[in-house]
């Protein structure tokens, strides 16, 4: 079958929506560094690369749609319960921040394939939170590392006493779709340091290398075998003065992204990144011979990756001034399924819906008769949706109309509104 995106292909819009537009089971690794939750308000600095990007990382439930935790609710019952729990006993956006990434990632589940695996970069403000969350989607089975990237920035002297420690690390959650078909490599290239004080001795053919007994059975290790890398990683943060620093206010260093994409993905695998902002993980991707995809809601993400694509790659490859016509493909649209899981509808559809919402609209939850409900899309076709039986319904004339193009949050919202639907956001 063809590939439903070419490689390179850039989309700007909400994720969510481009995401229900993508196969199922047709991305390698995802790789998603989202907001943390932090409280904060980030913005390039003025005359940087990326002046002009920025976001807000401050949640309430205003920042979600009520649907979705419905949607949740009636799927993924467990899950529905850590949303829950996390509103309960933590800061009251955490449910807010938990419902939005849940939604998305539910998506992300659905597109990486069996033998792929999903990177959450995040911090301690909510790394616990959302281990739970993917436990309840990936499953417990599922759990690969809790990877910790430690690094340090310039300090400033302690005004007197300080009561906490400075923090200084950020975490990655890796989880395998199946952890029985889970293709990866966590091997590093040994450094020199290593080989010397490890491999002190030599083979019959005077190669370097390691000799050691393990239950009897003698072993031999060479420094081209690598090192099995550990799960704390120190590389260093990208400060103000490193070549590759585009002013982005929440930039990740570009190694750490080639080890995660290498670690994670074969040459010519396709990587995902649905919180791209300055496009390192497709940097990095493209580097590594990885096929990749972008997402961002900022147009500025197109225009850091065409800026950055052509430059890292002549540095990192050699080739300088070979590498200009490098691009994105970008695009606006959301991508229309093509896989099996995009099949049309029952015949007689109509009448199973009828059935399942018990003659009842789906909108404004008023009884009709059958010939006065019409058949539509929960997720319109333009934003990701299928013709699946699971994403039809059954709506008046009236909710029909006035739902349109938008999604049943937007319906819901502007029946509540109106006063046909009750309020029930807390």
């Amino acid at each position: 079958m063809r590939q439903q995106i070419p490689n390179r292909t850039l989309f700007t819009g909400d994720n969510l929506d481009v995401m229900r537009g993508i196969n199922s089971g047709s991305v390698d690794l995802v790789y998603l560094d989202p907001p943390f939750n932090s409280k904060r308000t980030y913005a390039a600095p003025i005359g940087s690369e990326a002046a002009g990007a920025g976001f807000k990382d401050a949640w309430t439930m205003e920042d979600t749609k009520e649907e979705w935790l419905g949607m949740i609710a009636e799927k993924h019952g467990a899950l529905e319960q850590v949303i829950q729990a996390a509103g309960v006993a933590g800061h009251k956006t955490n449910k807010a921040y938990l419902v939005y990434m849940a939604i998305r990632l539910l998506e992300i589940h659905r597109i990486v394939k069996s033998s792929g695996a999903v990177y959450f970069h995040c911090d301690p403000t909510m790394s616990h939170s959302i281990k739970l969350v993917m436990e309840a989607i990936f499953g417990a089975r599922n759990f690969c590392n809790e990877i910790i990237w430690c690094y340090s920035t310039s300090g400033r002297a302690a005004a007197g006493k300080r009561k906490t420690w400075a923090g200084k690390h950020d975490v990655l959650l890796s989880y395998a779709k199946r952890m029985d078909q889970l293709k990866a490599d966590c091997t590093l290239p040994c450094s020199d340091e290593y080989i010397k004080s490890h491999y002190r001795q030599t083979d019959g053919q005077g190669r370097k290398c390691r000799i050691r007994v393990d239950a009897g059975k003698q072993r031999v290790y060479y420094p081209d075998d690598g090192m099995n890398g550990n799960d704390w990683w120190e590389i260093p943060y990208v400060n103000s003065r490193a070549r590759e620093r585009t002013g982005y206010p929440t930039q990740k260093p570009l190694e750490l992204l080639k080890r995660i994409v290498g670690a994670g993905s074969e040459k010519n695998g396709i990587v995902l990144d649905p919180f791209c902002g300055c496009a390192t993980t497709l940097i990095a991707a493209d580097i590594l011979e990885r096929q990749w995809w972008g997402i961002d809601i900022s147009p500025r993400a197109v225009d850091l990756v065409n800026l950055r694509l052509p430059r890292e790659a002549a540095v990192a490859t050699g080739k300088q001034g070979t590498l200009t016509g490098r691009k994105a493909i970008t695009r606006t649209d959301i991508p229309r399924r093509t896989d099996k899981g995009a099949v049309k509808p029952s015949a007689n559809i109509r009448h199973m819906l009828y059935g399942r919402q018990q003659g009842d609209c789906n909108g404004c939850e008023t009884h009709f008769e059958f010939r006065h409900l019409t058949k539509d899309h929960a997720i319109p076709l333009s934003r990701g949706g299928t013709d699946t039986d699971d994403n039809l319904q059954l709506l008046c004339g009236h909710c029909n109309s006035l739902k349109g193009n938008g999604t049943m949050e937007e319906l819901k919202a502007r029946l509540r509104k109106l006063g046909v639907l009750r309020d029930s956001r807390r």
